[in-house]
């Protein structure tokens, strides 16, 4: 679980390295937030030349957290640390690849547009589509 003052990694190459939880979104009585939840954060660590800086206020998507998530089928979830990845107002990622936490690899994301004119998230080694 994530709250305000809550230290999450992030796991994408917008130049952020560390962020701090400012506000949990969803509701005025809503403490705390888990994975898929979208926050405020204010970027506390930053690469040199990336796309944000030290101070930055951003929205961004939880995806990873050390609490458990439990599954309907009894499966219990965790990973060793609290991530997240960055977006714009659109929640749309800053980043264009987002890390893997098993491997350690990056997964290239790229844009299309659907049939229905929708903008959409690609995985571009598999093709599938993240925004279905």
């Amino acid at each position: 679980m994530i709250q305000m003052q809550s230290n999450l990694d992030v796991a994408d190459n917008s130049g952020a390295k560390r962020v701090q939880c400012i506000k949990v979104l969803g509701g005025s009585k809503r403490r705390t937030a888990g994975v898929g939840d979208i926050i405020v954060v204010s970027v506390k660590e930053a690469a040199p030349r990336g796309r944000v800086k030290k101070g930055d206020v951003h929205r961004a998507v939880i995806v990873r957290t050390a609490k458990d998530i439990r599954r309907p089928d009894g499966s219990v979830i965790r990973f060793d640390s609290n991530a997240a990845v960055l977006v714009n107002k659109n929640e749309e990622p800053i980043g264009t690849r987002i890390v893997d936490p098993k491997t350690g690899k990056a997964t290239r994301v790229r844009f299309e547009t659907a049939k229905d004119g929708k903008k959409v998230r690609v995985a571009a080694r598999s093709g599938e589509k993240i925004d279905a």
